[in-house]
């Protein structure tokens, strides 16, 4: 074979991934933590760079009906919720992007542009379809467990339904799925058909597919948290310049395929933690990597951004040992938190929305000193 036939496959790939973001910019990055307790935290950034999607905090109780739609307008599957949750929702609709149920389950839909193919739509199936924009909804209120999520996935078809706030096709979509144990799951729609990977790592980001993600690694295996050592060449001691040197050649740009590298870096480098509340700092930590200024996407100027102050709308973590959302928002990084133990999921009468912020101010603590003291040594 030529070396110019080797490198199409390569060339469809990187083509394909900056033909579908140029129109917006959708950098969600997904990671999860282990603590020594046993507690495991699973955060994401949430980047959208078109408009602002008017995210709320919904509170979901048990037995609240949801029904989803079909390509034809008809109603699709419909379910009760077995569990309580708590999620993070879009465009001012029952569209969860983000959430955690009262089992600990987590789940995280993320941009999917250019590889989502949902399985093709059969009438005679309509009580068994679900819109693109309700797989989360379903997973989050249905499953305790991994597993329970892979076999409730798998007991549906996720069909083309439009939903034209995100554009005149179905929302391409995919999620990372972890529980209380730490395992998670990735599921994706390639070429018509459902596809579940074990993700051992707790990383995700957006496109290619998440087996390609895993093979583009093996790229990486260099790097390293231990510092490179003084290199002899003829009569030069050559020392490196500071500390970093182990982590030479990690990606520091944008696209999901760096990010992807860079969230496992962090991850897998992460200092040992306490527990749940000790093991937020560090999801924080790690996510503020990924934070994305609104200037950043390319074409900018011609987005409808009125009132956005950053396309990385807001960040959540999950202590799903402890059951506590942690949050904060571009117009307010100060970290709210939100405790499913107080919370009464007992009663169905329907669903809970509350704004992520209060006000759309950043909260500072004028911490200036009126009277001057010598404070000793």
């Amino acid at each position: 074979m030529s070396s110019s036939k080797q490198w199409v496959p390569v060339l469809v790939v990187v083509l394909t991934i900056l033909c579908s973001s140029h129109k917006e910019l959708d950098a969600c990055t997904a990671i999860v933590l282990k603590a020594q307790d046993g507690a495991v935290l699973v955060g994401r950034t949430m980047e959208w760079g078109t408009f602002d999607l008017k995210s709320r905090v919904v509170i979901v109780p048990r037995g609240y009906r949801f029904t989803s739609v079909t390509p034809d307008g008809k109603p699709g599957k419909s379910w009760r919720a077995k569990y309580g949750a708590v999620a993070i929702d879009a465009i001012e609709k029952d569209i969860f992007m983000d959430g955690i149920n009262e089992k600990g389950l987590t789940v995280s839909l993320l941009y999917h542009p250019g590889f989502a193919e949902y399985q093709k739509y059969d009438p005679a199936r309509a009580s068994d379809s679900l819109a693109p924009i309700h797989m989360l909804n379903y997973l989050l209120t249905s499953a305790a467990t991994v597993e329970e999520a892979r076999a409730a996935i798998q007991a549906v078809r996720v069909v083309p339904v439009v939903e034209k706030a995100f554009g005149s096709g179905p929302a391409p979509g995919h999620m990372l799925v972890c529980d209380r144990s730490g395992k998670s799951i990735v599921i994706e729609y390639l070429k018509g058909k459902l596809k579940i990977f074990d993700a051992p790592l707790g990383v995700l980001t957006n496109a290619p597919s998440y087996d390609w993600h895993i093979t583009n690694l093996r790229n990486y295996v260099n790097l390293s948290v231990t510092g490179l050592p003084l290199k002899k060449i003829e009569n030069l001691n050559l020392k490196p310049l500071g500390g970093g040197a182990g982590m030479i050649g990690l990606p520091g740009d944008h696209t999901p395929v760096s990010r992807f590298i860079r969230a496992v870096a962090w991850t897998q480098t992460a200092r040992p933690l306490a527990d749940g509340p000790d093991g937020i700092y560090e999801v924080f930590r790690i996510l503020d990597n990924f934070n994305v200024p609104l200037g950043a996407s390319e074409g900018h100027g011609k987005l409808q951004t009125a009132g956005m102050r950053s396309s990385t709308l807001w960040t959540v973590a999950y202590d799903t040992k402890n059951l506590v959302v942690y949050y904060h928002t571009q117009h307010n990084r100060r970290v709210r938190k939100i405790e499913l133990a107080r919370i009464d999921f007992t009663k169905p009468n329907g669903l809970f929305r509350m704004p992520l912020d209060k006000e759309r101010k950043q909260d500072i603590e004028d911490v200036t000193p009126t009277i001057l003291q010598p404070s000793g040594r």
